[in-house]
Parts: C-alpha cells; sequence; structure tokens
C-alpha cells in the first residue's frame, strides 16, 4: 500500500486523487491507496469477497458467544445502539438468531427526531432491554460549540460518549461482551494500528482515531473533570476486572450498510427520512436520529472536500450495491449540500447566529482544497468525469 497521509495536501496544487474504483479522495484521513490507485476500503471490500472464510469466523463468535452465554437470565452482552440500522440488526440477530440477551445502550442524540424515536421504539417493543445516557446539556452544548469553533466538528464530545457509555455500562453491571458494528478504519480506508483492531475495540485506537485525545483535556474554566464523566473510556484494568472485552459484529460477519436496513426493515417497522432523502446524500436509511448530523457531514465537505453523498456511493460501491457512473451521478448532484433543513435548531444549540457560523464554516475551508469563485467557494479537485 502507498499511504497517503491528512498532510499529503502540504503544497498549494498538489492533486487530490479519487480511488479507481469508488469515489472516495486522497483527502479522507488515513486513507491509503495502491500503486494501482485503488484505496484500502476497496481492497478490503475484495478480502470480504474472496479471502475471507465465513464460515471459519461465524464458529469463532459462536465459541465466544457460548462461552458468555448467560444460564442465570442476566444480560450477557451489551450493544451500542441508536436505533439505525446497523445497531438494530445486531441487537435483532444476536437475540433472536444467536439466543444472547442484550442490553441496548444509547448514547442519546445531541439533537433527537421523531424517525430516530419510532425506530428505537419499535426495536425495543421486539422484545429488548434499553438504557440510554444522556449527559449533562449544559456541559454538552459547551463543548459542541467548542469543538465546532476549533476543529470544525460539533459532535467530539458525542464521539467521545458513545465510546465511552456502553463499555461504561458494562463495566458497571459485569456483563462481559460488548458488540460495535464495524471496524471503520479496515471497513472504510484507514490506518490499522493493529493485527486484530477489526475484530476487538482498542482504547488506544479509540482516541486517535475516533475522539482526538483524552477527555480530561476539555477541562477549562468553566468544564470540571466532573462534567465529563460521560465520556470517560474505563481504564484497561477496570476492562480486566470485570472481564469486559468489546468486539465488532462486522469481524464475524460481512458488513454492508445496504444490507443491514433490507435486514432490519423486515423485522420491524424501521422509518426511513420521510423527506425521501437525507440532507447531502441520496440514501434515505441511514444515520436518521440526530438533526446535528447534516452540519456533521457538511463539515466534513468543507475540511476534506467530500460530503455523505460520496461517502454513501462509494460504501455502496465497495459491496456490489451500484456502479460507478450511478455513483457519481448523484455525488455530483448531492454533495455538499447546505444543511439548512434544521438550521435554526442547530444554531440554537451552538448558540450562535448564522453570521457567526458561516465565519466558522469558512474558517475551516482548507485552502489547498478550495478556491474563491467570485463571491463564492469551488473545489479545486472535483469528482473525476468517469
Amino acid at each position: 500500500m502507498v499511504y497517503i497521509p491528512d498532510s499529503n495536501l502540504t503544497k498549494r496544487g498538489r492533486e487530490i486523487i479519487y480511488c479507481k474504483r469508488c469515489l472516495m479522495p486522497s483527502s479522507r484521513p488515513r486513507i491509503m491507496f495502491d500503486d494501482e490507485g485503488v484505496c484500502n476500503a476497496c481492497r478490503h471490500a475484495d478480502a470480504k469477497q474472496e479471502q475471507i472464510d465465513w464460515e471459519a469466523r461465524r464458529k469463532e463468535f459462536l465459541e465466544i458467544v457460548d462461552k458468555y452465554r448467560a444460564r442465570d437470565g442476566s444480560w450477557d452482552c451489551v450493544v451500542p445502539w441508536s436505533g439505525g440500522k446497523d445497531s438494530s440488526s445486531i441487537a435483532y440477530r444476536l437475540k433472536y438468531e444467536y439466543g444472547l440477551n442484550p442490553l441496548l445502550v444509547t448514547y442519546s442524540p445531541m439533537i433527537p427526531n421523531e424517525v430516530g424515536e419510532h425506530n428505537r421504539e419499535a426495536l425495543i417493543r421486539a422484545g429488548f432491554d434499553h438504557v440510554m445516557i444522556r449527559s449533562n446539556q449544559k456541559a454538552h452544548r459547551r463543548l459542541a460549540k467548542r469543538f465546532f469553533i476549533e476543529r470544525g466538528n460539533p459532535k467530539v464530545a458525542w464521539d467521545a460518549g458513545i465510546n465511552a457509555a456502553p463499555v461504561q455500562t458494562a463495566v458497571r453491571h459485569a456483563i462481559p461482551l460488548v458488540f460495535y458494528a464495524e471496524h471503520g478504519e479496515s471497513e472504510y480506508g484507514g490506518r490499522v494500528l493493529h493485527e486484530d483492531s477489526a475484530k476487538r475495540r482498542d482504547f488506544t485506537e479509540v482516541i486517535e482515531h475516533q475522539i482526538g485525545d483524552d477527555p480530561r483535556n476539555w477541562v477549562d474554566s468553566r468544564i470540571s473533570v466532573s462534567d465529563l464523566q460521560t465520556y470517560l473510556y474505563p481504564s484497561a484494568a477496570q476492562l480486566a476486572e470485570k472481564s469486559v472485552t468489546a468486539y465488532y459484529f462486522a469481524y464475524f460477519h460481512k458488513w454492508s450498510m445496504f444490507e443491514n436496513y433490507e435486514y432490519i426493515k423486515d423485522k420491524i417497522d424501521f422509518h426511513i427520512n420521510p423527506r425521501g432523502r437525507t440532507t447531502g446524500t441520496f440514501t434515505n436509511f441511514d444515520s436518521l436520529d440526530d438533526k446535528m448530523d447534516p452540519l456533521y457531514y457538511y463539515m466534513q465537505f468543507i475540511k476534506f472536500g467530500f460530503g455523505r453523498a460520496v461517502r454513501d456511493a462509494s460504501r455502496l460501491i465497495q459491496n456490489g450495491h451500484m456502479g460507478r457512473d450511478e455513483a457519481l451521478e448523484l455525488a455530483r448532484k448531492y454533495d455538499g449540500e447546505f444543511p439548512d433543513e434544521h438550521l435554526d435548531e442547530v444554531l440554537e444549540y451552538l448558540d450562535m447566529t448564522e453570521d457567526e457560523f458561516q465565519k466558522v464554516v469558512d474558517k475551516h475551508r482548507n485552502p489547498e482544497i478550495w478556491d474563491r469563485d467570485g463571491g463564492g467557494w469551488k473545489l479545486r479537485f472535483p469528482l473525476p468525469e468517469k
């Protein structure tokens, strides 16, 4: 593999390349390309089809769950659960295909919406126990505004919470297994730190790739350590003491966001985006539960030059559900769409005016990715023609 680091755009004019198979650009953090111009997410997709013995993986999975399966009716696994298609599919399969007794743990969306609430209720009614954790909103909103301004990402603290809260719950109740969805660095193109990173969740990788630093570093004149408890990942010693291990479900089962949707919509009354598609993309079934998400993905477009439509199209290409020509057409149409649908609520949450908001957005435009175009902006390296 040829590693294309985050800093590959060190000189103005250096070209962003796009994967020859999907649409992912070299500006994606930590992505790698080979000599044929194919990204490591696509090579991983090849391995899923051609090299991985899924029956052997399933047997390994059964050995793990049989070892820890509760015999007394207690919870034997935790599922970090948003109510979306992926985590709901995992929960349903664990309970009704493998006979486990999962506890669903939701770290609350920042600005919940009706679709997410409906889908969570639909699965709970199918026979699941559920815990929702919601952080101190005074601190959470301050952190959202701070990290939107500093990092162009209002969900940094939320990322910490979604990683920490389910594992905290497992430790608190001595539940031995936690099943996260997929290892993003392997599945979507990134830097894999350890040989078994795609199988077991690693604290170091969570901090480095998903949160960016230790939440204890967020203490300032307005945020104390007591405000940060929901964001703190349990220590290795705590995990060992309670014999808690977090795995990725996708290591043992071939992963596809579209196939997860097809699965769960036949099991429960799963609602999709009522507008027909989600802002910034052409899909209507993914990341439905938080009104903050359109801004999150828009800022990805601002910082790295690709948005939600490129993300979705690339994943569908990799798993054989879409051709590149159709993907390019849809990505050109929707990628980078401004998140105006819930803007008033987002501005209220962040305690910002629209003018303040726009200045923060433009502050995070990388000049090596963007050019001024009259009174607006244009990508210096737009999507390829084919």
